[in-house]
């Protein structure tokens, strides 16, 4: 089965509604100096400057996640794919408000940064509410198949973290699937509470908090690579 590994596409608008006047201004100040290179070797010298832990988060939305983290670790270089452009202008907005200068972005497929990173380069990687594909004959579009997985097993170090957020059933319980049947990650959950309580360093994003405004559970996965 085909999968995003594979397909390279990426389906939806690029782009919501139209940009207001400051937001365009943002995203033509701030959005080019902060973009991941367009081609070549990616690591931590290249993106920062330095020698320093990575994390890479895969469609950041709006933002919010990615930014509380690096707000929280300075001394860490982030990474966030999102393809849409709205999302990323909320980025970019959160990043001036921030002063954050540890955080690069990529408007485009997630995959193509992860593929350009050095082997066991990421101490972590996000994937928060992804798109849930709900329908059978779109399973192969979810970014938790063994594609993907592949590929990000390889850029995260020995002991490094998978984390993965979702409120959909029907994802949660394909990615529980998926995972189980991985020999190269191990679910840290012992207790049900580990999976159904949001750890402390786990910033709230607007989208679960719509998602519990609307009685939907959101369960958080913590993987450890092997």
């Amino acid at each position: 089965m085909n999968d995003p590994a594979t397909i390279r596409r990426l389906y939806g608008r690029r782009q919501g509604h139209k940009l207001r006047l400051g937001q365009a201004a943002l995203v033509e100040e701030t959005l080019a100096p902060l973009s991941v290179p367009e081609a070549g070797p990616l690591d931590a010298t290249t993106l920062f400057g330095d020698d320093r832990p990575l994390e890479l988060e895969i469609g950041f939305g709006a933002g919010e996640h990615l930014a509380g983290q690096a707000a929280m670790r300075p001394d860490t270089g982030f990474i966030g794919c999102e393809p849409f452009l709205n999302g990323v202008v909320g980025a970019l907005g959160h990043i001036r408000d921030g002063d954050l200068t540890n955080v690069r972005l990529h408007m485009g497929d997630a995959l193509d940064v992860v593929e350009r990173l050095p082997d066991a380069s990421l101490s972590r990687v996000y994937l928060l509410h992804p798109d849930p594909w709900p329908k059978a004959r779109h399973a192969k579009r979810r970014m938790v198949n063994h594609g993907p997985l592949d590929a990000i097993a390889a850029k995260l170090k020995p002991g490094a973290e998978f984390r993965l957020g979702t409120d959909d059933p029907t994802y949660c319980r394909w990615a529980m699937m998926i995972m189980n049947q991985r020999r190269d990650f191990v679910w840290t959950a012992t207790t049900p509470h580990d999976f159904l309580t949001r750890p402390d360093d786990w910033p709230e994003t607007r989208y679960e908090r719509k998602a519990r405004r609307q009685g939907h559970e959101v369960w958080y996965f913590r993987y450890v690579r092997q």
